[in-house]
């Protein structure tokens, strides 16, 4: 790789959820400008996801073996993990208490580009709250230099 990411290179990020609850399904998609950085043999997406003028820090850790960490850090700071076939608890701080949720990782797929250098991450995982199958995730995200 031509450049150097260990002190962060200015990215576009694209980001494409789709959320499949029984019959519904419900996409959302968004681009910013954020932050990649390599370290440590990982690379570090950072952005900010902006909700009714809120931004909450979003940072996704890819690393060599393929194992996915997103970390939101809005009002509460949300730690999820993936990894092929495997399955994860994550646990969510709400006003009523903390609640613990399982993601099963269906699928990941990681790829790089060289010119110019760019990176896509493809997700699928269904989250689980106890027994109960809360959905179906797609994730996608892209990012560019």
């Amino acid at each position: 790789m031509g450049i150097d990411l260990s002190k962060g290179m200015p990215a576009k990020v694209e980001m494409k959820t789709t959320i499949s609850q029984g019959e519904s399904t419900e996409s959302f998609a968004f681009s910013e400008m954020g932050k990649v950085v390599y370290m440590n043999g990982s690379y570090y997406i950072r952005y900010q996801e902006t909700y009714d003028e809120i931004e909450i820090p979003v940072t996704v850790k890819i690393d060599a073996t393929g194992v996915v960490t997103l970390i939101r850090r809005g009002e509460t700071v949300t730690r999820m993990k993936f990894e092929q076939g495997e399955r994860f608890e994550t646990s969510y701080q709400t006003p009523q208490g903390l609640i613990t949720m399982e993601t099963v990782t269906r699928q990941v797929q990681i790829s790089y580009r060289e010119e110019p250098f760019s990176g896509e991450l493809q997700l699928e995982y269904d989250l689980y709250l106890g027994k109960k199958k809360l959905g179906e995730h797609k994730l996608q995200l892209l990012f560019t230099i």
